[in-house]
């Protein structure tokens, strides 16, 4: 493809996240010249002024960006990163003074949006209304108090000086004019200003300033909650007009908007340019899919409008579980960093304390959460979480980790939250197995965790994905038996486990318990780096066939019949691949019915749950995932991260006390902030 040699002429548009995956056919420079065939600039804003002399100087296009309809988690001026473009080779969408790419594709609706792609267009409207996706989606939840019995109609307040106001014809009185026609024409109703979110975060001022007999909502509240509750929308242009439109709500304008003029709104003010009657699946169709550019910031790629509407209620629903404060406690210096990466929300907060009772404290203080690393959970940890009040929960490593071992301070890239206990302790519930036994799952939902399960046995992922060798020379008249030896001071074994505790014991009720089949041990990749205890003792060993230390641990789950384990992870990776799993212990994924447990029933896991609904719930609904660059992700996302580096030589572990402690300080220094979103 030959690509448009372009100046970017503002120096902050260069800045902007994955810009050349939004322009893919510009060759983008820093500066004028000969060669520029095109100038490209952040809309009408003053930065870009001296570019948009040069093109009409130079008789070179001027190509105005501005952010998408369905934009990013947090606003702009703090620094979340865009999802979506828009790309204007005429002039630009809220400008109704001059035709723009968007009024164009508006007016031509009929040659090109036909019923296939009216019908994306309703899919995309009707998924954006369930979710109640907006544009910056950092509101929070409506007050409910605030609202009277009867009509309620929502006039929208927007930012002084906002450009989009004097380029769509209207002037700051156009907001008097908005009041008083609404106390005018609803007199009955409940008028509720909403102001813009900028306004609401101290960033700008606002435009209305006449209250009397008003309710005010001057903090930045979810868009959906409020228009799920109000009759009709009074705006001058704002783009909270469009969302009430997708959601079949009348809209009065005040100015000239994008949306209006098409036959869907009231408008006090006419734009001659326009006047044809559209659908709303054709306004929706030009602005969000035929206008909009979209880029996935996990990937780094283009992607499109249903996709990047899916990452964004993925970021969104991350955001808000994890926003408010977190006192962390007990958290070793190598682990803050990855910790702060998982942990990142634009709603939430993060401080590390030395102390545990300390963390509790600030906690306390700012209504947030205790939380602390369960293999790490000490008495003093034990008793300020006795006598915090508020939430508290544990994390742990979630079941796809990393590309190397976690005693070799290769920092993990998913960990488990739990504010009921931990998956591992099965003395008491956890939010896993309350999660197993309660969730009542969608066909999709399972379909899902059906893909990914097949995606990582396909691939053949593990938890800690080490290559090694495929075994040779096992039997094929025997039922081979694979016995996984874990790390023996491991808290799964201690809080899993009762009459047996340690491999060796395992090995001699496994040999006990199947005393025909080829019984292959292999040992933790911990045990065998010299990181952890679990040495089988002699007795064991001579009750062992084939040692399998030096072999990937996913082609010794292919090459088994049946897997024997107390609690080990690898047992779930085998029920996933298809084979029969023995448990001598209480992992999370036993007593559902998908496992012969030898150590009798599970008192609180009585309903039966199916594979996927076990995959569902470990792999996608209790961890929390980021990619190696430090994106939020799902566990689809990194999986195939993980797929794509399997074959890059992982860096040297540090050996030794000093080595391992000298990298994880060093560790703790890393500055770099998470991504914005």
């Amino acid at each position: 493809m030959t690509r448009t040699v372009s100046w970017v002429c503002a120096p902050g548009v260069l800045k902007v996240p994955h810009l050349a995956a939004f322009l893919p056919e510009h060759d983008l420079r820093a500066l004028p010249g000969s060669e520029v065939e095109a100038v490209i600039g952040w809309g009408l804003k003053p930065t870009a002024a001296t570019g948009r002399r040069w093109a009409a100087r130079h008789g070179k296009p001027y190509i105005a960006l501005e952010d998408g309809f369905l934009r990013s988690v947090g606003l702009g001026e703090a620094g979340a990163t865009s999802l979506s473009v828009v790309v204007d080779d005429l002039g630009i969408y809220y400008d109704a003074t001059r035709p723009s790419r968007l009024e164009q594709w508006i007016a031509t609706a009929p040659d090109w949006c036909d019923a296939a792609m009216t019908g994306q267009a309703r899919r995309l409207i009707d998924r954006i209304v369930a979710t109640g996706l907006s544009k910056t989606n950092m509101g929070g939840p409506l007050d409910a108090s605030v609202l009277k019995p009867g009509r309620r109609v929502l006039i929208v307040d927007q930012t002084h000086g906002d450009a989009s106001i004097r380029h769509g014809l209207a002037i700051e009185q156009s907001f008097d004019a908005m009041i008083a026609a609404a106390r005018r024409d609803e007199p009955e109703a409940q008028l509720i200003v909403k102001r813009h979110p900028a306004v609401a975060a101290g960033r700008k001022q606002g435009c209305i300033t006449d209250l009397a007999g008003v309710t005010l909502i001057d903090t930045d509240v979810r868009p959906a909650d409020l228009l799920a509750v109000v009759d009709a929308v009074y705006v001058v242009t704002s783009a909270l007009g469009f969302e009430a439109l997708l959601r079949g709500l009348p809209v009065r304008c005040f100015g000239a908007p994008f949306y209006a003029g098409w036959g869907l709104t009231t408008d006090a003010v006419a734009v001659e340019r326009r006047g044809q009657a559209r659908s709303i699946e054709q306004v929706a169709g030009a602005a969000l899919i035929a206008y909009s550019r979209y880029v996935d910031p996990v990937t780094g790629q283009a992607c499109d409008a249903e996709a990047a509407l899916e990452r964004l209620v993925h970021l969104r629903d991350r955001s808000e579980r994890l926003g408010g404060f977190w006192g962390a406690a007990g958290f070793a210096p190598a682990k803050r960093p990855p910790i702060r990466r998982l942990l990142n929300s634009p709603k939430g907060e993060v401080r590390y304390f030395w102390f545990a009772r300390n963390a509790a404290r600030a906690a306390a203080e700012k209504g947030g959460r205790l939380i602390w690393w369960a293999g790490k959970e000490s008495e003093p940890i034990r008793v300020a979480a006795a006598d915090f009040h508020g939430p508290t929960v544990r994390m742990e490593d979630g079941f796809i980790r990393s590309r190397g071992l976690g005693s070799d301070f290769f920092g993990a890239l998913s960990v488990a939250l739990d504010d009921q206990g931990v998956y591992y302790d099965a003395t008491r519930p956890s939010r896993l197995e309350t999660l197993i036994g309660t969730s009542k799952l969608a066909p999709e939902a399972l379909a899902r965790a059906g893909r990914l399960r097949s995606r990582i046995v396909e691939a053949g992922l593990s938890k800690y994905n080490l290559k090694g060798q495929p075994p040779a020379g096992w039997p094929t008249d025997r039922e081979r038996l694979l016995v996984v030896g874990q790390v023996e001071n491991d808290k799964s074994i201690a809080l899993g486990c009762t009459d047996i505790r340690t491999n060796s014991g395992l090995v001699e009720a496994a040999r006990r318990d199947f005393p025909d089949a080829f019984l292959i041990y292999r040992n933790h990749p911990d045990v065998m780096a010299g990181n952890r205890p679990g040495r089988l003792d002699a007795g064991a060993m001579q009750a062992v066939d084939a040692v399998a230390d030096d072999l990937d641990i996913i082609d010794c789950l292919n090459a088994c019949d049946r897997l024997a384990t107390l609690t080990s992870l690898s047992g779930f990776e085998a029920l996933m691949r298809g084979k029969a799993v023995t448990t001598y212990g209480r992992p999370f994924y036993a007593g559902w019915g998908l496992t012969d447990d030898r150590t009798g029933p599970f008192e609180r896991r009585t309903r039966p749950a199916s594979l996927d609904a076990v995959v569902h719930g470990a792999l996608i609904d209790y961890p929390i995932y980021v990619m190696p660059n430090g994106w939020p992700c799902e566990a689809e996302d990194l999986v195939e991260a993980l797929i794509a580096a399997r074959d890059t030589p992982l860096p040297a572990a540090p050996r030794g006390r000093i080595n391992r402690w000298w990298r994880g300080m060093m560790a703790s220094l890393d500055r770099t902030p998470p991504p914005a979103y």
